[in-house]
């Protein structure tokens, strides 16, 4: 070889000192790097072109300056000025604001609102009966007319187009199904936009009120709730829709309307175009249609005085008096109170007064009427008094809404004094204040007891009960005496929907103000109505919620599985989804609540029981997102598992965890990287002296990773834990299951994938394995030589790899890692070595600077340099010039750094590649001159000087 490789000597302890930064000694004791800088300030005071004085002020607390983010805090940063410029407008305009966010003041956050209902009164009104609709069809007189029109004659025409809808203008769709329904409703509230659009507003007012008319329809009125929310909402798009309409007309198109206007500020046109749609509306003959559409633009009032909404509410309040059904009624009334919230929160006597005239018209509920048409439409007392809920549960909101306590207890007192009053009841304990119904629950518990059951189920008025009592808390004398109460209705139940459904809202009150015992008859209780006939399929999602509640209740996990009917309560999730969400939910929150490792017996039977049903839901067809969720819950748990000083019960546990979760990948990395750091905390307690049982014990930890890797699928994650857990061998001196492990990693190498996964991307493997062998190479280091291996065998194993591996088209990364070599080659030629690993002899003491072991790494040095300057060589044939140059630049500084430039033919090769760095001007100039610059700073060194010379031998080329 005509390059003879000679590495430096190198004297670590040395160099580390030569690195540290240069301590310098502060006169000053009171400075501080971190110290608020202290200016002076000079001024200087012209006397005249030839005289000057000057004075410069001492520093004092007036004209220091402190640091720039101080100033913060004085309110001179910009955005503090601008707030102050402002200050005086907003603080003059208080009292316009207040009245702008009147509404928003009064209904804060806390108020529910109506959205918040819609979708659960949707999802529980439901009808597989036919429905019927009417279509509008529309006319030619709906169209706009023209504007050479006289007033008169613009006015009948519009009152003949209204009396056209009560004519026969419209089309009846009969047999819809339920969805047919809410479509068509959904296509009359895009009609509606589209005429408004299109300035046909006659047609959208016919199709309000064909709309507002379906709500006198009660022919399947099991879907009434429903069919009121989709109604109201074309009401309310009416509603916006005109308001927006007149509010236009006030102001040009440059500016808005303020949100706190007077009626005095309205122009005389939209007063007139706003009494106008009043006087449309007050001519529909119906009264439903007629009441409703004038409550939907209720809001327009605030355009014509100021006491508008106030005198309409309780005209509008009389106007429902006149409708004789009384779910009807109910729900325009619920209707009125959910417009008077938004336009006019403060009008609560108004809202007061219509729910004492619904009081008064309660009995017509059980009217001959109301019982004639249930028996035509075979329809229960119980469910059809459900119906009014919604409606009564509304009504009663509004007015409990930051009720006093006198206005609570007063209307307590009335639905009190009504007969059959279970569903004013139900209503009051949804709509009044927790706090309220739990300070009061055995008041409520002896009227729900006088109830008649025929009508209103009495297990709805405990279910009732129950939600409030979740939320608040009843007084303590009175918490067992309620719960019993309620449990006798509960137990007697037959029903197995009604009867978890109420059980279900218990479980919350008894685990918040019980012990496990009462839980456990719960529980128990709750099995042996489920259990028959299989109940609980139909009930999984209730049974889920109580699961929940014991978990959230009870965070001390050894109290929980002591609970003896727990886990048979578990045993009913039969289905398999269910079950494993139910196992996520226990793991989840095991991993939040459980502050300290455990050992406990019961806790790790059952969370084993626990993620083994998780474990085993696992198959081809599972989401790898699902997959990585399971293992996070498992390793979770598997952390959390601590036997202290008993290590050989913690590695049985570990080997009986690998054998439950085999299926799972990240939990059998999560074991290997436990039994490592088991092997490594022996080691700690040890302090580095292995007995003869500890040493056997920490083989077996060696054992458990070597078995475990090779089922693993990834070929990096082995090859990353074949080199940890070599690692960890080495540390506890097993060294020969340390070569085992280098061995299986050099063996794998040829098997690395060209390309791999990263987040759903194809990455060339390349980058991940020379980050892989630059750590491999470190730990090469310390690795003594097998004494019937021969010198440096795994050096050499892993080159023969290295040279067989076929690398991508157009990569350096293999003279990248013959470069690497060469640095961990010039380390191992070292007296002694930069690091080393306790208890453990490496090369350095083995070979003790042995001629022959130097002179085998020079000739592996000689080899890695040939094939790299070969290398090099080609990129010049292939006119690859720029990767030559980095290449070149690359392996020079190698040599700079590690090799004895005093050996001339090294020196030689340096200089050559120096030149052939900069040969065809692809040399970054700003780098080769500081390299330069570095090489004449150290030469000045005595130990360095050889550096003069070549630094006389380094030429800069211009790139011209």
């Amino acid at each position: 070889m005509a390059t003879q490789w000679r590495s430096r000597e190198r004297n670590y302890p040395e160099e580390l000192e030569s690195w540290h930064l240069e301590r310098v000694t502060v006169e000053n004791e009171d400075y501080h790097p971190l110290k608020l800088i202290t200016v002076t300030e000079s001024k200087t005071k012209k006397v005249g072109r030839k005289e000057s004085t000057s004075s410069s002020s001492s520093s004092s607390s007036s004209n220091s300056v402190a640091d720039p983010l101080s100033s913060v805090l004085d309110g001179t940063d910009p955005l503090s000025l601008f707030a102050a410029t402002t200050t005086e407008p907003v603080a003059s305009n208080v009292e316009g604001k207040r009245k702008k966010n009147e509404t928003e003041v009064y209904v804060g956050s806390d108020f529910e609102p109506w959205s918040s209902k819609r979708g659960e009164i949707l999802a529980r009104y439901t009808t597989t009966e036919k429905l019927s609709i009417n279509l509008f069809m529309g006319s030619d007189r709906g169209k706009p007319t023209n504007t050479g029109s006289a007033v008169s004659e613009k006015v009948r025409t519009r009152l003949e187009e209204l009396d056209d809808l009560e004519e026969g203008s419209q089309k009846e769709l009969l047999n819809l199904t339920q969805q047919d329904y809410i479509s068509r409703i959904e296509e009359l509230n895009q009609s509606l936009k589209d005429s408004w659009a299109s300035d046909q507003k006659v047609k959208a007012l016919k199709i309000v009120i064909q709309c507002s008319k379906l709500l006198s329809d009660t022919t399947v009125i099991q879907f009434y709730p429903s069919k009121f929310v989709l109604i109201t909402d074309i009401l309310d798009t009416f509603g916006k829709l005109v308001y927006e309409r007149i509010s236009s007309m006030c102001t040009d198109s440059r500016s808005l309307l303020p949100a706190n206007f007077s009626p005095e500020t309205v122009n005389d046109t939209a007063k007139e175009t706003c009494l106008n749609w009043f006087f449309k509306i007050a001519s529909i003959r119906e009264l439903v249609p007629r009441f409703y559409v004038e409550a939907a633009i209720l809001k327009c009032n605030t355009f014509l005085s100021k006491t508008g909404i106030s005198e309409s509410l309780p005209r509008l309040t009389s106007m429902i008096r006149g409708i004789g059904d009384p779910l009807v009624a109910v729900y325009a009334r619920a209707y009125l109170c959910r417009v008077g919230m938004e336009v006019a929160p403060n009008a609560k006597e108004s809202l007061n007064r219509n729910f004492f005239d619904f009081l008064l018209t309660f009995k017509l509920i059980h009217s001959d009427t109301v019982q004639n048409q249930l028996a035509v439409q075979a329809v229960e007392i119980p469910i059809y008094l459900t119906l009014y809920s919604p409606a009564i549960d509304w009504m009663l909101r509004c007015i409990a809404y930051r009720a006093p306590e006198t206005l609570l207890t007063e209307m307590m007192e009335r639905c009190k004094k009504q007969g059959n009053n279970a569903l004013l009841l139900n209503s009051v304990m949804s709509a009044f204040r927790a706090d309220f119904i739990a300070t009061r629950s055995m008041d409520f518990i002896g009227m729900i007891k006088e109830c008649d059951e025929s009508g209103f189920p009495k297990h709805l008025l405990f279910r009732s009960l129950g939600l409030n009592l979740a939320l608040a808390d009843p007084h303590e004398n009175d918490r067992l005496q309620i719960l019993n109460e309620a449990w006798k209705v509960i137990t007697k139940l037959r029903n197995p929907q009604d009867y978890i459904n109420c059980a279900e809202v218990w479980v919350e009150y008894t685990c918040k103000h019980f012990t496990k015992r009462e839980v456990n008859t719960i529980l128990a209780d709750i099995i042996k109505h489920m259990t028959p006939d299989r109940a609980y399929e139909d009930a999984y999602q209730q049974l889920q919620s109580v699961i929940t509640k014991v978990i959230t209740h009870f965070q001390d996990f050894s109290v929980l599985f002591s609970v003896e009917k727990f886990l048979p309560f578990l045993d009913m999730f039969q289905k398999e989804s269910v079950r494993v969400e139910v196992c996520k939910c226990i793991m989840e929150a095991f991993i939040r609540h459980q502050q300290e490792v455990t050992k406990d017996p019961v806790i790790l039977n059952a969370l084993l029981h626990v993620c083994k049903t998780m474990h085993d839901s696992v198959n081809a067809l599972t989401l790898e997102d699902e997959k990585r969720t399971l293992s996070n819950l498992i390793n979770g748990f598997i952390r959390m598992v601590s036997f202290g000083r008993d290590f050989e019960q913690q590695l049985s546990f570990y080997v009986e965890t690998r054998s439950m979760f085999c299926n799972l990948e990240p939990v059998l990395i999560q074991l290997i990287h436990s039994v490592n750091h088991l092997a490594m905390e022996t080691k700690k307690v040890m302090k580095g002296n292995h007995s003869r049982k500890t040493a056997s014990f920490v083989r077996a930890c060696v054992a458990f990773s070597f078995i475990t890797i090779p089922s693993l699928t990834s070929v990096f994650t082995r090859l990353n834990l074949y080199l940890l857990s070599g690692q960890v061998a080495l540390a506890n001196q097993c060294l020969s299951q340390a070569d085992a492990f280098f061995k299986a990693a050099v063996s794998l190498v040829p098997d690395v994938p060209k390309t791999i996964n990263i987040d759903g991307k194809m990455r060339s493997s390349e980058p991940f394995l020379l980050e892989f062998l630059a750590n491999f190479f470190s730990t090469l280091l310390v690795v003594p030589d097998h004494p019937e291996q021969g010198v440096l065998f795994l050096v050499r194993g892993l080159l023969n790899v290295i040279e067989d591996y076929t690398w991508e088209d157009n990569s350096d990364d293999k003279v990248r890692i013959y470069t690497s070599v060469l640095h961990l080659l010039a380390a191992l030629s070292q007296e002694s070595y930069l690091y080393h690993v306790s208890k453990v002899d490496s090369n350095d003491n083995l070979y003790g600077g042995d001629t022959k072991f130097l002179a085998e790494i020079n000739r592996l040095c000689d080899t890695l340099i040939g094939q790299i300057l070969e290398h090099l060589k080609t990129l010049g044939k292939e006119k690859t010039l720029k990767r030559q140059s980095y290449l070149a630049l690359l392996i020079f500084n190698s040599i700079l750094a590690h090799g004895d430039l005093r050996n001339n033919k090294l020196n030689q090769l340096a200089v050559n590649l120096w030149n052939l760095a900069q040969k065809h001007g692809f040399a970054d100039t700003k780098t080769m001159v500081k390299t330069l610059e570095y090489i004449k700073k150290k030469s000045k060194e005595p130990e360095w000087s050889h550096f003069s010379d070549l630094a006389a031998r380094l030429p800069l080329q211009s790139r011209t």
